[in-house]
């Protein structure tokens, strides 16, 4: 993007775009609640997509409504699933740049909330050294969901590209303890998987809806 087009999509990532910044950011936190009360009572979620088929448990854990005051743009409800819980493959269709490398396509296959096996079309070597960080950079210390509709493409950076409306989030790694989350790890690596082309998330087989 040229640097006015950058300046233009930070304003709708801030929502400065809108008539009143404050109330749509009100409106996004109270959506987002609605989101986080039927997920706090929701035991398995399931990821599908093109190369996506993942489930896992979050029974117990609890969800928390990223509305602005953790970070800015925010747009995310988020939790750590069940260790032990992942099974299933996922393909991150959105590219990451971690300590501003590439790595491109990431497919994860898990078993019993472990990964087993790890490929990436581009950055193989950064993929393999991140699982090999310690004894918790195989599990999951994250799930989440974007929400926020003014972040409408990629950009590199994950603090942004995590938010995008119609998209979820994994992280490798370390889990943040106020949602019952117990992975511990040096690392936490949050990856997107793009299901605004036929993908879908649901909560005990539930559909979700994923755009704001």
């Amino acid at each position: 993007m040229s640097d006015d087009d950058h300046a233009a999509f930070v304003n709708r990532a801030l929502f400065l775009d809108r008539a009143d910044p404050v109330v749509a950011w009100r409106e996004l936190s109270a959506r987002q609640q609605r989101v986080v009360d039927r997920l706090n009572t929701a035991k398995t979620i399931r990821i599908e997509a093109d190369g996506t088929d993942l489930t896992l448990r979050v029974d117990g854990r609890t969800w928390i409504n990223s509305d602005g005051r953790r970070n800015m743009p925010s747009g995310e409800v988020f939790t750590g699933p069940l260790e032990d819980s992942a099974e299933g493959t996922i393909r991150f269709t959105v590219p990451s740049s971690p300590r501003g490398l590439l790595v491109e396509d990431v497919i994860l296959t898990f078993e019993r909330g472990q990964v087993v096996t790890a490929t990436a079309a581009r950055g193989q070597e950064y993929l393999d050294a991140a699982l090999a960080t310690d004894d918790g950079a195989r599990f999951l210390g994250e799930i989440g969901i974007g929400t926020n509709g003014g972040i409408d493409r990629p950009t590199g950076s994950i603090l942004l590209d995590e938010k995008m409306a119609g998209t979820v989030h994994l992280a490798l790694g370390r889990s943040y303890p106020e949602t019952g989350g117990r992975n511990q790890s040096s690392l936490h690596w949050d990856l997107i998987c793009d299901l605004r082309a036929g993908g879908r998330l649901t909560a005990d087989g539930e559909p979700i809806a994923l755009e704001s």
